[in-house]
């Protein structure tokens, strides 16, 4: 068999042959181009659910307009496309870390701020945190009429003021003892991220921004990034049903 030259035309074949197969092996599909949305670049703690959820897309779709093989396996620094947004958001803000959980037990003493926590308005409690199907519902929603004030559940710090697909206007407050929480659906924001509000302060309206069938808020309360049970944090309503109504404003002078 006659060797072959390392100018043979026969090797550069196998060079050329190689290089493409090596290729093949270790090549990753480029996600879609960037028109009509942002790349989001993922951060640590950040999962695809999380992410999905931030930019209200269903982390099934997001993970196939980014041919991801496993989504489990998004790792930090990576770029994921998301159709339609403006800008990339702080997901570990506006997300839970844990969505799907067991209900807590009632909170001890020592899981509460500082003051005690105050309802931050008045009205009909017709939707209770938990399984919605496949989906979970990581609030309570308070019907109420459009326009009425939103007051703090307690003194903290805005740590987000803008608008969300999904949840329209919301505002997030950091609160003592790895508490935050959650207002959304708001007709109008009333307070600027890094703003400091005591507790009873008005920092927005009740509306119908986002997606819903009409005016109410959307309550969160989180523990460590953990999404609870507001029910189980709010004054004197462990026992009541869905038709009671709450009074934010007897609430804070009691």
């Amino acid at each position: 068999m006659a060797r072959l030259s390392a100018g043979s035309p026969y090797r550069l074949l196998g060079l050329m042959l190689f290089w493409h197969i090596a290729g093949c092996a270790t090549h990753t599909p480029a996600p879609p181009p960037a028109t009509g949305g942002v790349y989001h670049v993922v951060k640590p703690g950040e999962t695809l659910y999380r992410i999905g959820k931030a930019y209200d897309l269903n982390s099934a779709e997001l993970a196939r307009l980014n041919r991801l093989v496993d989504p489990n396996q998004i790792r930090v620094g990576q770029k994921l496309f998301i159709p339609g947004a403006a800008r990339q958001l702080p997901v570990e803000v506006i997300t839970p870390a844990d969505s799907i959980i067991t209900i807590p037990s009632v909170p001890r003493s020592s899981d509460l701020p500082d003051d005690a926590i105050v309802w931050p308005i008045v009205g009909n409690i017709n939707s209770h945190f938990g399984r919605r199907g496949a989906s979970f519902h990581d609030g309570i929603d308070i019907a109420a009429q459009e326009g009425s004030p939103i007051r703090a559940i307690g003194k903290g710090e805005v740590i987000y003021s803008d608008q969300l697909r999904g949840y329209g206007n919301l505002v997030i407050l950091r609160h003592s003892g790895g508490l935050v929480s959650v207002y959304a659906h708001n007709q109008v924001n009333l307070v600027a991220a890094g703003q400091f509000v005591g507790q009873g302060d008005i920092i927005g309206r009740v509306g119908s921004t986002g997606r819903v069938t009409g005016p109410h808020l959307h309550l969160e309360i989180r523990k460590h990034n953990i999404a609870q049970d507001p029910l189980l944090y709010l004054p004197q309503l462990c026992c009541r049903q869905s038709s009671d109504t709450v009074d934010a404003e007897k609430s804070i002078m009691e």
